[in-house]
């Protein structure tokens, strides 16, 4: 029987200052350092219009320490996967956004296993440091741009994520476009490893409802001012209707942005990144 793609990460031989990660398509991550394994935004199962399977059942996601959703979207939030998964991980914690715990507690997650969050300080999950920040976008283009507040009494209904793992500090956009103070948030966070959707935004998706993110240029430029370790582009390959270019991000970064590197992995391809300071 071959190796899942969560025992391939497994087995790679990291070191303090080290961390690997799978991207499985869309924003969906595995990632692993300092003994412990995550997912960013699982998006597993079959669903209608994805141009691409997921390399990972949701039973197959064995081993998993936490499982972060950082909004309710199904490419982001897919409930048909969390019951599996938390099954085939009994260990593992649900960390989400506050005002969709119950989402996640109806798909069959214990109640016990899901920790709503919020923007702010850090907060420690076993092992791990992790602080939620927001993320400026939509549940539909009604609410659209915004960080969900007015849904959801006050509270921040999308977020991305800053995880600490290996040494390591990896931020997770989620689905968000520029707001103001966003790089103010996150270049004291020192982020080595920023995974930003690319796929944009423009008024034709939008008038057929499809709320839009960074752009090649809008994550070049965060990263840059943030100074990030390294740009991995997510969110542009899974639905035909709302793709993205990496190419287009590789030309921005040469032509505008030369000090960024960046790295647009192959599908459940493992990398390895190096925290800066420890080649």
């Amino acid at each position: 029987m071959s190796e899942t793609s969560i025992e391939r990460l497994a087995g790679l031989g990291l070191h303090d200052g080290q961390a690997a990660l799978s991207w499985f398509g869309q924003a969906s991550f595995a990632a692993r350092g300092g003994g412990a394994t995550v997912l960013f935004d699982p998006f597993l199962s079959p669903y209608d219009g994805r141009l691409h399977a997921s390399p990972l059942s949701p039973e197959e996601a064995v081993g998993i320490d936490v499982v972060f959703c950082s909004h309710e979207h199904v490419d982001h939030l897919d409930l048909p996967s969390v019951g599996p998964i938390s099954s085939a991980s009994p260990g593992a914690l649900f960390v989400v956004p506050a005002p969709i715990v119950d989402m996640v507690t109806e798909a069959g997650v214990p109640a016990d296993r899901v920790l709503g969050v919020q923007p702010g300080d850090p907060f420690e999950v076993g092992d791990l440091t992790v602080r939620a920040v927001p993320a400026c976008h939509g549940v539909t283009m009604a609410d659209a741009y915004g960080f969900g507040e007015t849904l959801s009494d006050g509270l921040v209904r999308f977020v991305g994520f800053v995880v600490d793992l290996g040494g390591v500090r990896i931020y997770h956009a989620g689905d968000t476009i520029h707001f103001d103070g966003m790089e103010q948030t996150l270049t004291p966070l020192q982020v080595d490893v920023a995974l930003l959707p690319i796929n944009g935004r423009d008024a034709e998706r939008e008038a057929r409802g499809i709320v839009g993110n960074l752009d090649p240029r809008d994550a070049a430029w965060l990263a840059s001012r943030i100074d990030a370790g390294v740009l991995v582009p997510m969110h542009h390959d899974m639905f035909a209707r709302n793709l993205g270019f990496p190419g287009a991000l590789a030309e921005t970064v040469g032509r505008e942005f030369p000090r960024v590197p960046v790295v647009v992995p192959a599908r459940d391809r493992p990398f390895v990144f190096t925290r800066r300071g420890n080649a």
